[in-house]
């Protein structure tokens, strides 16, 4: 193994473990050596991402910020090692605060430094040789219709929606324009999130800044005020914001106004980018974690829409219709459609739209219910404490194992029969913890397994989602 060698050559030994990493979106590969010392192993697939990652990293580490620094590095610029800052992310440390909406003050104050970090980083890095960066030196509008076009081939079009594609692009173009060189320009982390910061001692450390280019500033605080799954309440990100824009002054003379309005654009460009990646990640890598924040995501877009944005009208359009909870009709095409529901029977029973008024209705109410306990109450099946909750008690997973067996049944028969739609319900007492839980993942046991079209519905809070099939039908 080439880290093998390279972890040698640096220490005079070789590692006695080497143990692989849960990796995140990108399709670089992450090793812990050691143990003495431990260090961080990092396999690309890019030579020139790499050189931008060492370069970035030598450059801030010059400067005295928080990165990692490159300890040693393979001839052939595939590997390098890098400092081991150990386990913990900023967004697994915020966690409870994430899963309940109420952040407390140890959890305030971690978000508060790096979003006073963030603007040191734009402006220090502003001076950089962005001819290292990997794969464009700047945000630019070509760049930009890049990550729009992104959003349309793997999201949009992957739920079935009709569009008109001359009008979609015409207003592409308009937000092109509009966010290409904006206001203030320094260095554009891109992927600036609590994912990519890690407490080391209790301090934040910034990692995965190798797709960072020149840009405007407004991108990083969007992606990192409106992260999918950040749950910030409105009056934490007014006062991140305002954290960022008394730090910011520090650097140089802010027009509050106009960064506020500059912004806006940019949270929901930066919407429709996350968005594309999570359908590229989830529909087409089958990657769970992706699928899992869609519905976050559509919910963070249903409230920003709340404000129109005249400039774009018919992307607005569509997006309402993306956003809306109804299942689109597209999907009554050729080929067998399983529409899943979550529900609450004080509501009553889903009707099939179908017509065909058959399928299944599972009542979960046997199962052990985490509403009964106030630290769930707040919360959904979709949320990594309920979700805890129910596999460790493990009654959801036997009563899952029965669904699946009747549901893959049918399913199969289904196909062979030549059948085009098939409906399964869950409820519970308030179709917000169990159901949801068990809608959810027979949605994705289905997707990884048929190619069935699945539309996905969490009825009581208002969330639907397309799960189109790899493999033509």
């Amino acid at each position: 193994m080439e880290l093998e060698k390279l972890y040698q050559q640096y220490t005079g030994h070789l590692p006695e473990q080497v143990q692989p990493l849960t990796p995140a979106g990108s399709n670089r590969h992450y090793f812990r050596l050691g143990p003495c010392p431990s260090l961080i192993g990092v396999e690309g697939e890019s030579k020139e991402e790499n050189r931008a990652f060492i370069y970035m990293a030598e450059y801030f580490g010059a400067k005295g910020l928080p990165v990692p620094r490159v300890l040693a590095q393979s001839a052939d610029g595939m590997h390098y090692l890098q400092e081991d800052l150990g386990d913990t992310l900023l967004f697994d440390a915020i966690a409870e605060g994430r899963a309940s909406g109420t952040f407390n003050a140890t959890e305030q104050a971690l978000l508060r430094q790096v979003m006073a970090l963030l603007p040191v980083l734009q402006m220090e890095g502003a001076d950089m040789d962005f001819a290292y960066c990997y794969p464009q030196p700047e945000l630019n509008g070509r760049s930009i219709l890049w990550d729009l076009n992104y959003f349309k081939y793997c999201y949009l079009k992957a739920t079935g929606i009709a569009f008109q594609e001359d009008r979609l692009e015409d207003d592409f173009q308009r937000m092109a324009d509009t966010l290409a060189g904006a206001g203030i320009q320094g260095f554009m982390y891109r992927d600036f999130q609590s994912r990519n910061v890690m407490l080391k001692d209790g301090q934040p450390w910034f990692i995965d800044f190798q797709g960072g280019r020149r840009g405007p500033v407004y991108y990083d605080v969007a992606s990192f005020l409106w992260q999918a799954k950040a749950n910030y309440p409105d009056e934490l990100k007014e006062a991140l914001l305002r954290t960022y824009l008394d730090a910011l002054g520090k650097y140089r003379k802010v027009d509050e106004v106009d960064f506020r309005r500059r912004l806006r654009h940019f949270v929901l460009f930066r919407h429709l980018q996350v968005l594309g990646a999570y359908g590229f990640r989830g529909y087409f890598e089958r990657k769970p974690h992706f699928l899992e924040s869609i519905p976050f995501a559509l919910r963070n877009l249903r409230k920003l829409l709340q404000e129109p944005f005249p400039e774009y009208p018919y992307l607005c359009q569509v997006l309402q219709q993306l956003a809306e909870p109804a299942p689109p009709q597209a999907v009554e095409t050729e080929g067998l459609t399983v529409r899943i529901t979550s529900f609450s029977y004080k509501k009553g029973i889903p009707a099939d739209p179908s017509g065909n008024g058959g399928g299944f209705v599972f009542d979960c109410r046997a199962v052990h219910n985490p509403g009964r306990y106030e630290r769930y109450r707040a919360l959904t099946g979709l949320d990594e404490p309920v979700i805890r909750f129910l596999e460790d008690d493990g009654e959801i997973l036997r009563f899952l194992e029965h669904v699946y067996g009747l549901a893959d049944a049918a399913v199969e028969r289904y196909l062979e029969r030549g059948f085009t739609s098939l409906s399964v319900s869950f409820g519970c007492t308030g179709g917000q913890h169990r159901s949801v839980y068990a809608a959810q993942h027979l949605a994705e046991h289905l997707h990884r397994k048929y190619p069935v079209r699945i539309v996905l519905q969490h009825r009581e809070q208002g969330i639907t989602t397309l799960l189109q099939p790899d493999t033509p039908l």
